[in-house]
């Protein structure tokens, strides 16, 4: 990945973006649009970008947000699990879902958005149950909330999807005629 200003220029504000919405939504307990943001970095402009989206922005909300700041090992859990859904991003458009169509591309992107909130929560709710203990107990009552955030993205990734289709016809205009 070349870090060209304008390339830096688009991390920043999606990571901007994902604290932002991070805040926006911190009312509703496990409903984040931040994934759908990583996700939508790493599939516009590669695995470097959504990456450097998912850990900066992430680190900003984990750091400032109305909770208080996390301990440090949930801290490192959430920033490399939002950092895996922008890998998802570019994953998901190298293996060739930007060529699907209809009901398909819609499966597979609330399929991503799945995967997105699995690769977030199984290594937060692990180091959840490592720091806070007793370990077992405390990592099944956290499921409920995973619960939620998982139905939460399955409905989200397809329903705003044309929104970073938008972005890609607009960044890519000769692989999206």
């Amino acid at each position: 990945m070349t870090l060209s200003p304008e390339r830096i220029g688009r991390v920043a504000v999606f990571a901007a973006l994902v604290y932002v919405l991070s805040w926006a939504t911190a009312w509703l307990p496990n409903v984040n649009l931040s994934f759908f943001v990583i996700f939508s970095a790493g599939l516009l402009w590669g695995l470097g970008a959504g990456v450097m989206v998912g850990a900066v922005g992430m680190a900003l909300w984990t750091v400032f947000n109305p909770y208080g700041p996390a301990m440090i090992p949930i801290m490192v859990s959430q920033v490399v699990g939002a950092s895996l859904c922008g890998v998802m991003g570019h994953l998901w458009r190298r293996m060739g879902g930007m060529r699907l169509l209809g009901a398909m591309k819609l499966a597979a992107l609330g399929g991503a958005g799945l995967v997105c909130t699995s690769l977030y929560y199984i290594p937060v709710s692990v180091a959840d149950a490592w720091v806070f203990q007793p370990f077992l107990p405390r990592l099944i009552g956290g499921l409920g909330f995973s619960v939620v955030a998982l139905i939460s993205n399955l409905v989200i990734f397809p329903l705003l999807f044309p929104v970073t289709y938008h972005l890609y016809r607009r960044e890519w205009p000769a692989q999206s005629a």
